[in-house]
């Protein structure tokens, strides 16, 4: 099972991917509900011998199988309009982080700290430590403190790029000469993994993000050993 277990994607680590996994959940019981309907009535119509040769239309079942499709479909956009509102509101951020895309790295500057800035590459193999996580550990991670609101502007340099992480429920895009925001919330410790997720060239898979979750006091010591 710990095989299989590593070939997915991390557990959720925020309250908005805790969300968009218990709306992936309700959808998908509407469209099994649906489906084992259908083949039922499918199943039924084939084996059954009734015939009816007089039957020429039904207002009744009409009406019916015309407004109960319409309800389902209620029952799937609210939460998913619930959900992309929550995704885009920006709740008085703590700390502000922004994302530069280049060919083939990542650029990070902590707005709310003087001088706060470097460049993430991804570690190659031949350098990994025996610890190291191939094709997604870095050599400059993102230190950001759990608990707390973080907003995170996304930009680029050159081509289209995409600053993802699965775990965490953010995926937003970074274009040139565009600032796109949106924020998040860490809700424990941790290595949290993305990657760029927009093709951008011959090197678009070896430029990884990594999110080292860290309490607070010891983020403000490390902004401090940054910073002076």
């Amino acid at each position: 099972m710990a095989t299989w277990a590593n070939l997915g994607l991390q557990d959720s680590s925020s309250p908005l991917m805790e969300q968009l996994n218990f709306f992936h959940d309700h959808t998908i019981l509407i469209l099994i509900m649906t489906t084992t309907l259908i083949a039922y009535i499918m199943l039924m119509l084939f084996f059954n011998k009734f015939t009816n040769r007089y039957l020429l239309h039904g207002q009744t079942i009409e009406i019916i199988w015309t407004i109960l499709p319409a309800v389902i479909l209620m029952f799937i956009a609210f939460p998913s309009l619930r959900l992309l509102y929550l995704m885009d509101e920006i709740n008085s951020p703590l700390i502000t982080l922004k994302a530069i895309g280049h060919q083939w790295y990542w650029s990070y500057e902590y707005s709310n700290f003087l001088n706060l800035e470097f460049d993430s590459y991804m570690i190659p193999t031949n350098e990994l430590n025996l610890n190291g996580f191939r094709l997604l550990d870095v050599d400059n991670r993102i230190i950001l403190p759990f608990n707390n609101q973080i907003r995170i502007l996304v930009t680029a340099t050159d081509v289209l790029h995409s600053w993802t992480i699965p775990s965490l429920g953010v995926k937003i895009d970074a274009t040139p000469g565009r600032l796109n925001q949106t924020n998040f919330l860490i809700n424990q410790p941790g290595l949290f993994f993305g990657q760029c997720s927009e093709i951008c060239g011959a090197n678009h898979s070896f430029m990884p993000i990594v999110i080292e979750s860290i309490p607070m006091n010891y983020f403000i010591k490390w902004i401090y050993s940054q910073t002076n």
